[in-house]
């Protein structure tokens, strides 16, 4: 790590106002990265290729051989609100191995969940390539503050991704880290997706209900990695693949971004003021589908707190019901791997396919979560909530995840286990264990859900007391 006390010519418009500033280079991954010299030759480098229209969506198509997706459901439309013929396709297995056996111990498990991990690589969220470039974290800005009456230390972050092989796209994951100033010993910190992030120093009530527990708060810059659309040669993504279009099971928006969390990991493993062990993962709607993918993937998650997810999130793909595979297949298709939209498709060279056919559901990624804690948060429709991110949809997979939990003898949602038949709980009631489901009244929202997470995190987040020395007799 280099460490280096400068004044810079300038700051990052992030956070408030600092008071003085520390510039820190920490090296992730690598050692002495070379990077991309601004002056360099791009007459060198093949210019990235730019999609237009559905362009990107069409040259996916084509390598798929799909020639016609079937559309997805329309939310005004209240027949696709069936509950009577939303369970179409049975569950694929979660506790059987592919070939046939029956997983009954821990040590069969991992080989279990490589499986299920190579399915969902493949044909749903994409594989992260071998030669994503490496990251160099800066600290661009340190700046004191108050939240909830307690003195606070932000640290503005910037991790430069080595563009020196393709220095035609450039990607600057931004990130910010909040912990109190007075801590004695380092801090969890729960890491959320910012839907806001850049908008303002100002701070919101999750965040100091988390600095009130003691702990920190960091969040990262979704689109500072990858571009929420079909922009797919250009941010981190363009950036490994040089510019070219994806092949079919490369990754979609959902991995880069979980991919932007595990370098941000690799960053707090260096900062003192942070429990590394401890970090926390938390977002909302197509950032809720992104935390749980991150806290599925990445095993330096701790703990999850998964918020109106939907389809490509918690909800199963087999439960038909509001939103559907086909909604993405034609709509956000760029959050997937393109292997994905072949199950929306209604003519291909393949056949048709639809999420029956997917080797993989929702069940089985939250699964993937086991043994660490996993809260699948919702509102209500009533409360504002869209009925078509299908609440239902999801409580039925966390009840289907919940052999996974037991088999590390922890708790799951405590209910009988029946996922067609078990009733959901009242609204504002939180059930189960380690893996924990709580719908609120309130809509499409998580802040209703941050108290009672706080409290059910409490049992596995605390801060590690440095041990006290023995008196001299």
């Amino acid at each position: 790590m280099h460490v280096f006390l400068k004044c810079p010519s300038r700051t990052l418009a992030v956070g408030v106002a600092a008071l003085y500033f520390v510039s820190v280079v920490i090296s992730v991954q690598a050692v002495d990265q070379p990077q991309a010299d601004s002056q360099a030759d791009s007459k060198a480098f093949r210019p990235p290729v730019k999609f237009t229209g559905d362009g990107d969506h069409r040259n996916m198509m084509e390598q798929l051989g799909i020639r016609a997706l079937r559309p997805g459901a329309d939310p005004k439309n209240q027949t696709t609100f069936d509950e009577a013929q939303a369970n179409k396709y049975p569950l694929p297995a979660l506790m059987t191995m592919n070939n046939g056996s029956k997983v009954t111990s821990i040590r069969q498990w991992k080989s279990r969940r490589a499986e299920i991990q190579e399915a969902f690589e493949r044909e749903v969220y994409g594989r992260i390539p071998n030669n994503v470039p490496k990251v160099t974290w800066k600290v661009a800005e340190v700046s004191q503050g108050e939240v909830a009456a307690t003195k606070t230390i932000t640290k503005s972050l910037v991790g430069h991704v080595d563009n020196s092989t393709y220095p035609l796209i450039t990607v600057d994951i931004l990130a910010n880290l909040t912990t109190p100033a007075g801590a004695s010993w380092p801090v969890p910190v729960m890491v959320e997706f910012s839907f806001a992030f850049g908008r303002g120093p100002a701070v919101r009530k999750w965040q100091e209900q988390v600095i009130e527990k003691g702990w920190g708060y960091a969040t990262i810059s979704p689109a500072s990695i990858q571009a929420d659309g079909p922009a797919l040669t250009s941010g981190i993504i363009g950036l490994t693949n040089k510019g070219q279009p994806r092949k079919p099971d490369d990754w979609g928006a959902l991995r880069a971004w979980q991919w932007g969390v595990s370098r941000l990991l690799d960053y707090l493993e260096t900062d003192k003021a942070v429990d590394s062990k401890q970090v926390g993962i938390e977002g909302l709607s197509r950032y809720g589908k992104a935390a749980l993918v991150t806290e599925a993937f990445e095993p330096r998650i701790a703990v999850g707190l998964i918020g109106s997810s939907g389809e490509g999130g918690a909800k199963l793909h087999r439960h038909i019901f509001g939103e559907t595979v086909e909604n993405l297949t034609g709509g956000e298709y760029y959050w997937m791997a393109g292997n994905f939209m072949k199950y929306g498709a209604s003519d291909a060279a393949f056949g048709p396919k639809n999420a029956g056919d997917i080797p993989v559901d929702s069940h089985q990624l939250i699964a993937m979560c086991a043994p660490r804690p996993c809260f699948i948060s919702y509102g209500t429709a009533e409360g504002g909530d869209p009925q078509w991110v299908d609440a239902r949809g999801s409580f039925m997979a966390a009840v289907a995840a919940g052999p996974a939990y037991k088999l590390f003898g922890k708790r799951d949602l405590g209910t009988p286990g029946n996922y067609l038949t078990d009733s959901m709980p009242p609204v504002n009631q939180l059930i189960g264990g380690e893996l924990a489901w709580r719908q609120h009244s309130g809509g499409h929202s998580v802040a209703e859900n941050w108290p009672a997470f706080l409290e059910w995190a409490s049992q596995f987040m605390k801060p590690h007391t440095p041990a006290r020395k023995s008196p001299k007799g």
